[in-house]
């Protein structure tokens, strides 16, 4: 049978003498005796300490040459990953994750002593991670629950549910209700809305996505999404999905609307920036930082960061409206 290989280090060789002797070879300071001959002369345990050293030396200097040799990549600044003196994290909706790294490495090529840290999960799992204080910020894209209202919600950017079809659908333009019957599995067919004949293949998103709420709430009210949708757990595979199937129908962050899928209008308004701005297009919520308590000197930089007009401007490059004092809570 064949043994798997041992992931173990190999012993150093400071730890040899002490193996020697348990496979019987003789002790420091005991005499050797070789079969059918007189006994050896005993070892000098001041020679053998020479040695020992002389290894250990040599140990250390191919570590050091191999790490040398390695080396470590670069962060912004030029420091090495690993020598921030401030580490920060922020946790939550994967809508505003892709806006949140954005900022940060901004915010880190400006501050090389700061290493900031975005991770998913959804917004519920961000709001958790701002209350029991495993992240400094919780992002959401959605407001707070009852719950969680022992966090302070700051609103960073506004952005608008886009649903999307794949581009070769001939349609262009549902209504809200439309929508909430296609969703709710009462429309199955894309004939019935001026499509192809053809079964319509629902794309969700999963509960506890604050993408997934803000539908519910703005767009599906008492009516619950059908049981045979094609659940995902992010706007980049939701878009995926449609982008790979033309029957299907998704929702995903307008920042996220390229050329592989079409946005659709409702009632008659596009999915824009300027839509958003005018209060034209319907079905948008809020991209939230949630925090508990005041933050650290280097969460509130960031913090500022992201309101300044620096990083308003890159949230609005991104396609998003900025914030501003009215969407504050």
């Amino acid at each position: 049978m064949h043994r798997p290989t041992s992931s173990r280090p190999t012993r150093s060789a400071m730890s040899q003498p002490r193996a020697s002797a348990e496979r019987g070879a003789p002790s420091v300071g005991h005499a050797e005796f070789v079969p059918g001959g007189s006994p050896a002369r005993p070892r000098d345990p001041s020679v053998l300490l020479v040695l020992l050293r002389l290894a250990l030396a040599v140990t250390l200097a191919l570590t050091a040459i191999i790490v040398t040799g390695c080396g470590t990549p670069s962060r912004p600044g030029g420091q090495a990953p690993g020598s921030a003196t401030r580490s920060l994290t922020v946790a939550g909706s994967t809508s505003v994750q892709p806006f949140a790294e954005l900022l940060a490495e901004e915010f880190m090529t400006i501050n090389p002593d700061v290493s900031v840290s975005v991770q998913g999960g959804g917004s519920s799992a961000g709001a958790r991670a701002a209350l029991t204080g495993v992240a400094q910020i919780g992002m959401l894209s959605r407001p707070l629950k009852e719950d969680e209202r022992s966090l302070q919600a700051i609103v960073i950017a506004r952005d608008a549910i886009a649903v999307i079809v794949h581009p070769s659908n001939p349609v262009n333009d549902l209504t809200i209700d439309q929508i909430r019957d296609i969703f709710a599995g009462r429309v199955t067919n894309w004939s019935r809305v001026g499509g192809m004949d053809h079964r319509i293949d629902v794309v969700s998103r999963e509960e506890g996505s604050g993408t997934r709420g803000s539908f519910d709430e703005i767009v599906m009210g008492d009516s619950e999404v059908t049981p045979a949708a094609i659940v995902q757990d992010s706007n980049g595979a939701v878009r995926e999905t449609v982008a790979g199937d033309p029957a299907a129908i998704g929702y995903i962050s307008l920042g996220l609307l390229d050329g592989r899928v079409k946005g659709i209008r409702v009632s008659g308004v596009a999915p824009s920036v300027p839509n958003i701005e005018n209060g034209t297009y319907r079905i948008v919520r809020p991209f939230i930082f949630a925090v508990r308590g005041a933050l650290s000197p280097h969460a509130q930089e960031f913090m500022d960061f992201v309101l300044s007009p620096t990083g308003q401007g890159l949230l609005k490059a991104e396609g998003l409206v900025p914030a501003s004092a009215d969407d504050q809570p």
